[in-house]
């Protein structure tokens, strides 16, 4: 279900965060298209965060720390990288007033960024908004093999070790089916949300201010402490 707001319409930080709590978001037809649609699909995304399921391979790679992994680092760098073409995505429903709104929840602290570096060039990451102890996951992209499944996994031993119990994706690709993600309907959903809703998930829980190590996300997915 989609409702159209017209273009003029503003859409504060606080109107956005009632929208989550309510079970909508906002979406743009085009990068273009300045018009915002409100979106409460029938069957929504989630990805279970005690059931995750990372690829053997995928744990090798998070384990060898070829990747730097960093939070809240360059919001801008992350929602350019979302924008950008990729294989099955030609177009962006990202336009300059998602770009704008996010930015203002980025600043108070509602939305995050998980980034993904080779040396010390941006390859992948993702962005979504924090709420209680749920996680709405917006976008993310990748320019390098393996970037933005990194970023997923870095980001779900977060919210983990943050108390979350809910990753809400939306919508359901085969990308994320690898992971576990599956599709509820609109009644379960809201009761999940709820649930949600209550008490605060806390993204710091693991640092923020340096690069968590491949050992430490992983022992964070088991829920165990640091082995180092």
């Amino acid at each position: 279900m989609a409702n159209r707001e017209s273009a003029l319409v503003e859409i504060t930080p606080e109107v956005l965060l009632k929208a989550y709590a309510c079970g909508i978001f906002p979406m743009a037809e085009s990068a273009e298209d300045l018009a915002l649609y409100w979106i409460e699909p029938e069957r929504r995304g989630i990805i279970p965060l005690d059931r995750f399921h990372i690829p053997d391979r995928l744990k090798r790679t998070v384990r060898s720390n070829r990747f730097t992994v960093l939070v809240d680092r360059d919001f801008d760098a992350v929602i350019a990288g979302c924008c950008q073409p990729m294989p099955g995505r030609t177009r962006t429903w990202i336009n300059v007033r998602i770009r704008s709104l996010y930015r203002k929840l980025y600043e108070r602290g509602n939305c995050h960024t998980v980034e993904v570096y080779a040396d010390s060039e941006l390859v992948g990451g993702l962005y979504g908004v924090s709420l209680g102890r749920a996680f709405f996951g917006e976008s993310m992209f990748h320019r390098s093999r393996d970037a933005s499944k990194v970023a997923l996994v870095h980001l779900v031993a977060r919210l983990k070790a943050g108390g979350y119990c809910l990753l809400d994706t939306q919508f359901v690709t085969d990308h994320l089916r690898m992971f576990g993600a599956y599709e509820v309907s609109r009644c379960a959903y809201h009761k999940l949300l709820d649930a949600a809703l209550i008490g605060e998930g806390d993204f710091a829980a693991l640092p923020i201010n340096r690069s968590v190590s491949g050992v430490t996300v992983l022992a964070a997915m088991r829920g165990e402490p640091d082995p180092r």
